[in-house]
Order: structure tokens, then sequence, then C-alpha cells
């Protein structure tokens, strides 16, 4: 599943292309990726619309519209967001497209149909969860003193804690086990274990981590529409997500596998306390 990194990226490549830019026409081919409201109210509020800002919290993406009014897309596993001429064929599994009034058409493609859609008007509640998510990971309000705060007394692992999009916004599987490497914190390390410098390290190591990993996922527009909006370029800077049983890149150490939650945790049992 994309996660901030590679949402990040889908934001900073589109943003250019679409702002300023009305949306003339919207065509709905599935109706199962529109989670709020029905297709008819769905496309009779986003027609018509002229975008503001193209805007990203924790994975999801929001089209900001000059009436206040929003559009937020999540992509979950599958989805992805390419800008077509209208003159385009439409790919097999193409499931919403904006004509925009510069005459190219922003769709929605998703294989597994998994990702959803949400319009929502100015001042209407937000049914998306988007503004249920803790802090952003670049908010200078993620300190050591806000993360102790919410799950000192806890006893789930603090990979957990990472992976809790009311806690700290965009962190997937994938980063988690990056930051935890980086901070020097074993995946299954309790929160209430945790001492003032491994939360210290926390709040200083998510942003690196994550600033970095953007860094590495730019990408040009061409590149971008090459690959369809899912080629990411992480893997060959990633230092252990994936990597069990080859040596730690610091000590030589074997990576090890553990499951917590039902989710795969990689990390070393030498660097990691």
């Amino acid at each position: 599943m994309p996660e901030l990194p590679e949402v990040e990226t889908v934001r900073r490549v589109l943003t250019p292309h679409v702002l300023k830019k009305t949306i003339a026409n919207v065509q709905a081919h599935n109706a199962q990726v529109i989670a709020y409201p029905s297709p008819e109210l769905f496309i009779a509020g986003v027609t018509g619309q002229t975008i503001a800002d193209f805007a990203r919290r924790g994975k999801f993406l929001r089209l900001l519209f000059e009436s206040g009014d929003s559009l937020t897309i999540h992509l979950r596993m599958t989805g992805c967001l390419i800008i077509e001429p209208q003159t385009a064929p439409v790919e097999k599994h193409t499931h919403v497209i904006l004509s925009l009034s510069d005459g190219n058409e922003l769709r929605y493609e998703d294989v597994r149909r998994l990702g959803k859609l949400w319009f929502a008007k100015s001042g209407e509640p937000d049914t998306s969860g988007a503004n249920e998510l803790g802090l952003e990971p670049f908010d200078g309000a993620l300190t050591a003193a806000y993360m102790q705060g919410k799950c000192k007394n806890s006893k789930k692992p603090v990979k957990s804690m990472l992976l809790d999009q009311r806690i700290v916004a965009g962190i997937g599987n994938i980063y988690s086990d990056e930051i935890l490497f980086a901070a020097g914190i074993r995946p299954d390390k309790p929160c209430s274990e945790l001492s003032g410098a491994n939360f210290k390290r926390l709040a200083e190591t998510i942003p690196d981590r994550l600033r970095f990993f953007i860094d590495k996922n730019a990408v040009s527009f061409a590149e971008y529409a090459a690959g369809k909006g899912q080629e990411y370029r992480n893997t060959p800077f990633l230092h252990v997500y994936g990597k069990s049983g080859e040596p730690c890149p610091v000590c030589g150490a074997a990576l090890r596998r553990i499951v917590l939650g039902g989710r795969s945790s990689v990390f070393c049992p030498h660097c990691q306390h």
C-alpha cells in the first residue's frame, strides 16, 4: 500500500497539472469506489468545480475546490491517479474520470477497486476519516512529549503505535520498519518500556526518514506517467524492510523477521534494543 512518501509524490507530480483547472464533466464507471455520497450526488457535486489546491493528509489526497467543497481520495493498495488527454484510450480498470478544462482528464484507476473517493460540501461533516488522523510527521507539535503522552502506559508494541493513524498520520509497514531501525528500537518493544531518550529519537527520526524517502521517490511527470503512478523508487534505499535473513547494513548480523498484529516486521537484533 502506498504510504506517505508515495502519496506525497502523487501530489507533487500532479499538482501543476490540476491547479486552477475546472472539472467540466465527471464519469463514474464503477460506483463501488465512490464512498460518499451517492454516485449521482457525487457527479453533480464535483462537476463544475474549480481546483484551488491539491493537498495531502496522511495517506489521503484532497482536491480542494474554490467553492470550499472537497474531494478526498484514498488509493489503498492498487489505486492510482493519472493525467491523460481526453483522446487517450481508457484503460480497463478506470473507474472515475474528471474531464478538465484544459482538455486533459484526471483518471482514477484501481485493479482491485479497494480505493475510495468522498465528496463533501463546505461545512459538511467529513466521512472519509481524514479529519480523525493524528499529527502530520512534519508538524512541529510532533515531539517526544506528545508521543509519550499518547502511549507511555500502553503495553502495545512500539511498531503498533507508529501504525496507529490517530497518533501520527501516514506511516505504514514499510516506513515503520525503517524508522525503528534508524532509531535503534526493536519493533516489539512495549511502549510502556520506552525511555524518554527513545521517544526523543522517534520524534526526530520520523520526519527525517520520511523526508529522505520523499526525496528518493521524486520523479518527473513523464516518468510518473510511464509507470502509471505506481513505480516507486524507494526499494534501493530500504535498510531492513523485506530483507529478513540478509546482513544488517550497520553491523552485519542477520536481520530477523517477526509478526506483530498480523504485520511482518524486520529488524536487527544487535542494533535495535
